[in-house]
Parts: C-alpha cells; structure tokens; sequence
C-alpha cells in the first residue's frame, strides 16, 4: 500500500495538520495526511467561530503567507464583526461566526483540490525512529509508512480522558477515541511530558430557546472578511444572543461542586486562565452575582446551538437544572452536555524556533502538543512546520518568523523561550510591536515572504502591491493638497473640532482624532482621487492608518530596529554556559537548557538578567 517514500506525514487532521499538510503540498512535498477520522477535518471542537482579539490578526497572516484558514472561514461565515473598533487599529481584531459543518466540508473540499496531498484514516501509534532521525510512522494496524519528515499534530487525542461529573472515559473528543502509544515512545526518547486540561459547553437545540428574552448580537453592518484573495463578503448575517447567569443559576451549580473533577481531584492539570470553565467562574469570582452567556448558532441550516461562556464538567445533571434557570434557556433542550477533557502535551522548550524537535531530526510539533488553546494558534504553528519540514528535507533555509515581523513570531518565539504550563492563548498584550502587527497590513508584512516560499501566488503579490501603491499615493495625495475654510470646517464643526482659519494641508487636518476617511470623503477633490485610481476599502482604511498612527508606527519601528541589533548576535549552537562562571547558577541552567539561538532570545528567558546579558555580550565580543 505504501511502498513509496513521503516526503511529509502528518498526523492528525485538526486546524494545525490541515494547515501543514496543505503548506507542505503546495511547496512541492509530496504528503500524507494521516487521521483517525477523515469526516472530521478542520474540526471545530469547541465555538463555532474564528479570529477574535490577536487570534484574528494571526488568520489574517496565515492567509498572507498563503494559507487556508482566512479563505475557508470566509466560505462558511454566517457573520462577522470587527473588534475593539472604538480602540486604535492596532486593537482592531476580525472575528467570523461560522457555520460548523461547512467549515469542515470546505477544508476537506480544499484539501482534496491540493495536489500532491494522500490521505489516510487510521490511528498512529508509534514513529519510526533511525538513530537521533524520525523516518516514517506506524499505523495500529502494524502498516509502516516512511518519509523523510513528520509533523505531530495530535490535539486533544493523546491519552484524552473525558469528565463529566464522576463519570470518566478515554476519547480526543466527544464520540472519539483517544490516541495511544506516541507520549510513551517520546518519554523513552527523552521527552518531556505534561497534562493540560480544556473544556467545552453543552449543545443545545434552539427551537428550545425564547430568543426574545435575550439581547440580540448582530454582525457589522458592513462586514468585512479574513482573505486576501477575492472570497466574497457577508450579504446576509445570521444573529447571535446574550443572556446571563444570575445568583440562582450560581446555586443551582454550586450544588454539584462536591461531584466536581475540577474541586474534587479527578483533573489535576491545568486549564486555560482566559476561557475558564462557568464552575471555575463562580469560585474564582464569588463577588460577581452574573456571568454573560453568548448563544451562537452552529449554521445556517441547524438548530444546534453553542452555549459560549457556560464551558463545564459538571454532572450533567446539574448543568442541566443550572441552564434551565437561566433567562430564555427555561426550556432548553441538550444535545449533548458539556464536559472538560485531559490530554497529554509537551512542553515547548524542547523544540527550535522551525518547531523542529531537538531531541529527533526532522519530527515537527504543532499545535495543543505544544501547549497552546485556539484553533488560530494551531492552525499558524501547523502552517509553519509544514513550510520547515519541507524546507529542511529540501535542504534549504528555514524560515522564522520575528517577533516585529508577525503574531506567529511571538506566539512562536514566547513557546520556544518561555515555555508554558497552562493553555497558551494569544492576545495583543504579547506583541511588544502590535502598532506594527495590524490585521490591515498582514498582507504587507507577509505576503512577500509567502511569494518567495512558494505559497502566495504572483495575483496575490500583484494585488499586495496594488495595494501598497494606491496607499502610498493616497497618504501623497494628503500631504500635497490644500483645503480651504469654507470646505472643511462644516465637517470639523460636526464633529466639534477646532475651525480652521486659513487653507491647511489635508494630512495635517485628516491627522485630527475625530476626522475619519469617511468625513474626508465628503469633499470633492478627496472623493475624485478615490474614483480616479478605483480604491477599495481596504486602500481607504490602509490609508488612514499610515495617516493618523505615523508617529506611532515610526516610533515603533525606531524601537523594532534596537531589538534586531540583538537579534544579529548569533549565540553558537551547544554553547557551554557552565564555563561563564559570570553568569548566575540560575542563568546558566536555563540557558543551558533552552539554548537560545540569539542574545535577544536569551534576553526574553524568563529569569535571566540584565546582567547576565551583559556577561553573554561580553564573551561574544559585543
């Protein structure tokens, strides 16, 4: 059956093993997307939903590198709604609803258009190792498929076990089973394990559900879109709603407290800090007497609905009885309950900034293997190992991401260095540099780089350019152009900014807070030029961004440029720390263990000081 040599195997076909089958195929390797279940590609375990705060930045980049993501939520979105719009555009974040079953219809649909790309249903369980080099994997069947790379992308399978109430079972999700015999092997070779913990909220019907009594959450009246390419806009938006708990709802839960794996040892390991579970709410913020609950529809053509906010392993007894009291769920229906499930993980520190394993060449981690939470984060580390494993194999420089250069490289590089012990989940707060990491420049930043890989097409790099161009003429067109009192200070006294007592350059008055492209539009020789050279939306918002945030963003770039210094000071590979006696016991165990490729990563080690980077800088002549 499989007596040739892949070049890329992936194991699993979650978020990350899409994403990295799809790179590796598009690149030229020759891949095998192996799964235990080909009906549940591109899966969404939990919401319904894609992008959010940071996590729609980092859809944004996996699209401009020539990834699946941004144009596969496009396709299955029943909304979409642009967050933090009241904030700078460095906060603005896309997120889409989707429609659960097309979501996953449309990477299957995508995956099995993309040459070069085999697939095969049946578990994993070991890899084939020759001396310190994985090369191939073996099925539960005994079956030996050989390649020159392989890329883990496991979820929430490996050793999954399940809670619900005192209830315990093995499965990688609801109605599957879990994977076995990889966490044992990888032990044996000298890897580092660990145990997470995530969870889900119960499903319920929504013909159950008195919407009325809800507060309805409609999409943006103007939805914008994650892709790049041409995917089409949103004309027709499906509503979400929001309700909350109460007091009663809270004694209701904290009944079923003592039957609890959370309270009462059953779950040991960690869960995510910033989605926690609804009992995990209640204890942790008892002064609070209510708790918002978002109900999202699963799709256009479902009744099923997703209970977002209400995440438990309660019994499901008591999630039951608890959801009942809730305004507008009096009469609700389960699909099925919620429950918390364990898996097992390994920490990142083991890994290099390609997700290449130290330990093994050429085996690559991606995705909640590594120790992160999200379907964003996932999918931009499986689209990442899949670029390196077929880079490597090809014996050809590998490609990282830098911390001012994308999401990806600080989602990447804060695994790498920091490590984590709890879901990893992405916000803005991580970028040192988000003026510079906006969802409006992906395109900008990385497109280029996904053209010289071989995954953005030359439309696409066309179209980037067309882009950049119109805007840099755009922001010309402000700086060179007057306007006269009589033309803008109606549009200043409306927004009850100063009057202008003489003609003025556009930019200088475009610059003000309040004015906004859409006032600008309002006078003629603005919107002539916008006509003229047939600018889009996204050449009018990339336009005002270079206008009102350039102090910003130069600044930005001033302090980017300070860091890259660092970045230029290569560290040697398998550098003896012990031998700097300078350095603190502490700094020499980590560094040690870490082994930072740079002294700007060596500076971002939790616990390593100023002085010890002076020390290092020293020793390498700097």
């Amino acid at each position: 059956m499989f007596g040739e040599i892949y070049d890329v195997i992936v194991v699993g076909g979650g978020h990350a093993g899409a994403e990295a089958a799809a790179a590796a195929a598009n690149m030229g390797s020759k891949t095998l997307l192996a799964t235990m279940n080909l009906q549940t590609i591109g899966q969404m375990s939990c919401n319904p939903a894609m992008g959010g705060i940071a996590k729609g930045q980092i859809v944004r980049e996996i699209d401009a590198l020539g990834g699946y993501s941004g144009i596969i939520t496009d396709k299955s979105a029943i909304q979409f709604k642009m967050l933090n719009k009241s904030k700078g555009p460095a906060m603005w974040s896309p997120r889409a609803q989707s429609d659960r079953m097309r979501f996953a219809e449309e990477w299957r649909i995508m995956l099995e258009g993309t040459e070069k790309v085999d697939f095969y249903q049946e578990m994993i369980s070991s890899l084939i190792i020759e001396g310190n080099r994985v090369t191939g994997v073996r099925t539960s069947l005994g079956i030996e498929i050989k390649s020159k790379s392989v890329i883990l992308t496991n979820g929430t399978f490996l050793n999954g076990l399940i809670h619900i109430g005192e209830k315990q079972f093995g499965g990688g999700r609801a109605g599957e089973k879990a994977a076995t015999g990889i966490t044992e092997q990888l032990v044996s070779l000298g890897f580092e394990s660990g145990r997470m913990k995530t969870g889900t909220p119960p499903r319920v019907d929504g013909r159950s559900l008195d919407f009325s009594k809800m507060i309805v959450q409609p999409g943006d009246a103007r939805p914008e879109k994650f892709s790049y390419t041409d995917t089409a806009f949103l004309t027709n938006q499906r509503d979400c709603h929001m309700t909350h708990t109460s007091e009663m709802v809270h004694d209701v839960l904290r009944k079923g407290f003592d039957r609890s794996p959370m309270f009462n040892g059953r779950i040991k390991s960690l869960g995510p800090r910033y989605c926690p579970s609804i009992e995990d709410k209640i204890n942790r913020f008892a002064d609070k007497n209510s708790h918002q609950i978002f109900v999202e529809p699963e799709g256009w053509n479902t009744v099923e609905v997703y209970v977002n906010g209400f995440s438990t392993s309660l019994p499901e007894d008591i999630q039951f009885k608890a959801l009942r009291t809730v305004v507008g769920f009096e009469k609700v229906k389960f699909f099925r309950p919620g429950y918390a499930i364990e898996y097992d993980y390994f920490p990142p520190t083991q890994l290099k900034h390609t997700l290449e394993t130290k330990n093994i060449e050429n085996l690559y981690f991606a995705g909640q293997i590594n120790g992160t939470t999200g379907y964003e984060e996932a999918a931009s580390q499986g689209l990442m190992a899949g670029i390196n494993a077929h880079l490597k194999i090809n014996n050809k420089e590998e490609f990282i991401l830098k911390r001012d250069e994308a999401y990806i490289g600080v989602l990447i590089d804060d695994l790498i260095t920091k490590g984590t012990e709890e879901p990893y989940r992405m916000f803005t707060s991580r970028a040192e540099y988000r003026t510079l990491l906006r969802q409006d420049n992906a395109d900008l930043r990385l497109t280029p780089k996904g053209y010289e890989l071989g995954l953005a097409s030359k439309d696409r790099l066309i179209k980037m350019e067309e882009k950049e161009s119109k805007s840099n003429l755009f922001v010309d067109f402000f700086k060179n152009t007057s306007v006269v009192p009589e033309d803008i200070n109606p549009i200043l006294e409306s927004v009850d900014s100063a009057l202008v007592k003489q003609s003025d350059k556009m930019y200088k008055v475009f610059s003000r807070p309040k004015v906004t492209m859409d006032h600008m539009l309002k006078l003629d020789k603005v919107s002539s030029f916008v006509e003229e050279h047939s600018m889009n939306r996204e050449v009018l918002e990339q336009t005002e961004v270079q206008v009102k945030y350039a102090g910003y963003i130069a600044k930005e770039k001033v302090n980017a440029d300070k860091l890259q210094r660092l970045e230029n000071v290569k560290i040697p590979a398998n550098f003896d720390y012990a031998k700097l006696k300078s350095l603190s016991y502490e700094a020499r165990e980590k560094l040690t263990a870490i082994q930072p490729v740079t002294i700007s990563q060596a500076s971002r080690i939790s616990g390593i000081k100023p002085s010890d980077i002076s020390v290092l800088l020293v020793f390498m002549g700097r």
